[in-house]
């Protein structure tokens, strides 16, 4: 297989969505990062507990060894037993970490492979997108509590409210080259 440049562009989208979360996660002030608004709803340490439980068990082996892996107590992830921005924070650099050396360790030529998730065969390529699928929708929980709980002013993560004529004067000004919409947010980190 040729170099399609899809692992470069996949490793950007999780670095995007990792960005993402911090920047929303950096806003709030440490106790509304356990908020649980309501018994059916997970505060944002607790949706970042489970993000990195996932991480650590689809991420670990996972050319040799099911996604799921038995030593993951899924279930207790949605315990909301976080009480320290630090904890929550070591799990959320684990849980990357672990997914980014798995990325850093395959080719173009292994996406076609199979791996298996719960005994369900997956290619490599359609195992990563489901993890970007699911790591998307929950990094959007976090941006949400985080901006729903802060009491004070938000500072917008894409174009702020009624501020979209002067964003795209803006970007239809500058030379394309050839950067990506997430190198952008890359260089602000």
């Amino acid at each position: 297989m040729t170099d399609i440049g899809y692992l470069k562009s996949i490793d950007r989208q999780f670095r995007y969505y990792k960005s993402l979360g911090e920047k929303a996660m950096q806003q709030v002030d440490d106790n509304i990062l356990f908020i649980q608004p309501n018994e059916d709803s997970n505060s944002i340490a607790t949706i970042v507990k489970h993000m990195w439980g996932n991480m650590m068990s689809r991420w670990t082996d996972f050319l040799t060894t099911d996604g799921e892996k038995e030593w993951r107590e899924r279930d207790a992830e949605f315990e909301n037993d976080m009480d320290s921005r630090e904890l929550m924070i070591q799990k959320w650099e684990e849980g990357w970490n672990c997914l980014f050396n798995a990325l850093g360790s395959i080719s173009d030529n292994d996406l076609g492979m199979i791996v298996y998730i719960r005994n369900e065969g997956h290619t490599v390529l359609e195992s990563i997108n489901r993890q970007l699928a699911h790591y998307s929708y929950h990094v959007g929980q976090i941006v949400y509590a985080a901006k729903l709980l802060k009491k004070s002013e938000w500072d917008s993560l894409s174009i702020p409210r009624n501020k979209s004529q002067e964003y795209n004067q803006k970007k239809f000004s500058e030379d394309k080259g050839d950067r990506h919409f997430t190198d952008e947010w890359l260089d602000k980190k």
